[in-house]
């Protein structure tokens, strides 16, 4: 019987006794947080793992032990120059990767921004959904190829998908009023969508698409969040699990937070995860949009499953990035 992990369950007890000596994966976001761990626990298990970041010098320096793990179990390590804010710059690293042309076992779209102020990408996408969707998008449909047949794509998602639905008509906030959450919530429901959609496409080769919740973590992603709006959050959070009865909120760490991460792109059958929502290391189930949800809450909405508002969402990706997958 296959051990059934949870919400405390580490990456070290998800992979424990796997050996991936000879499997590749491609991790983005490696200068920080659940990338720099998710990839450590896989080259520990003696994994091959190519690592993206934007800043070549801090992911350096951030993934120290990452290199050690390696070379300590057979695995190895590299990171590529990768700014999901720039198309130039993710054309530019799909085509290196095109180029030597070796193979993934599982792609883990982990790099994100969060609540970020208002702006725009070099290429004039808002900076949450043109950095999280949009530059994955291109990315990782750039390089479909090179996830072997019966490979997988795990897109990092967020609870926060909840604050918004994805808005066709207005990705970039040109006619509503720009909130921070709601474009974080847009962009981790594209993610989803993405997965959703990726999977309908790829999955006749064997290739399964998920995507994932990793728990609330503090991370460099709240880096946007000053410490009033974090307490407040958290208080907001409190109040809600007192009225249900329940303990007060706690984060994760952050081996806890990459767990969903390795138990989807290793450990989970491929069948039951693909075009799905996980947190905690299972599938998640549809909560109705009417029913308040917070963060320690578990539950997927039904528009990010939704494969009619997927299909609109990648014409819409294509339309925007002005390339066709």
């Amino acid at each position: 019987m296959a051990e059934v992990f949870g919400a405390t369950s580490t990456t070290e007890e998800v992979l424990k006794g796997i050996n991936l000596q000879g499997k590749r994966f491609l991790v983005t976001g490696v200068s920080a947080g659940l990338g720099v761990e998710t990839a450590r626990a896989l080259v520990a298990h003696g994994a091959d793992v190519v690592g993206t970041a934007r800043d070549l010098n801090k992911a350096a320096t951030a993934t120290t032990d990452v290199q050690k793990a390696a070379e300590a179990n057979g695995g190895s390590f590299r990171v590529i120059e990768l700014d999901l804010a720039d198309l130039k710059s993710v054309r530019a690293a799909a085509d290196s990767l095109l180029a030597s042309g070796e193979q993934f076992d599982a792609v883990i779209a982990n790099a994100g921004v969060m609540a970020t102020p208002f702006g725009h990408t070099v290429d004039g996408f808002e900076t949450q959904f043109g950095t999280n969707h949009l530059g994955h998008f291109v990315f990782v449909n750039r390089i479909a190829s090179l996830i072997k047949d019966g490979g997988r794509l795990v897109n990092l998602s967020s609870a926060g998908h909840r604050f918004s639905n994805v808005n066709i008509e207005d990705p970039n906030f040109e006619k509503t009023p720009y909130d921070t959450f709601a474009g974080y919530g847009r962009s981790k429901t594209a993610n989803i969508l993405f997965a959703v959609a990726f999977d309908r496409r790829h999955r006749g080769r064997g290739v399964r698409a998920t995507a994932v919740h990793p728990g609330g973590i503090q991370t460099e992603l709240g880096r946007h969040m000053g410490n009033e709006q974090l307490e407040a959050w958290v208080k907001q959070i409190n109040q809600q699990l007192a009225a249900e009865g329940k303990g007060p909120f706690e984060f994760k760490t952050v081996p806890q937070g990459a767990a969903t991460s390795v138990w989807a792109a290793v450990v989970a059958p491929a069948d039951e995860i693909g075009a799905h929502y996980c947190e905690n290391c299972h599938v998640s189930s549809i909560v109705p949009d009417e029913v308040v949800i917070n963060v320690n809450s578990e539950g997927v909405r039904g528009y990010a499953l939704d494969p009619e508002n997927a299909e609109a969402l990648w014409k819409k990706s294509e339309e925007m990035v002005q390339e066709s997958f």
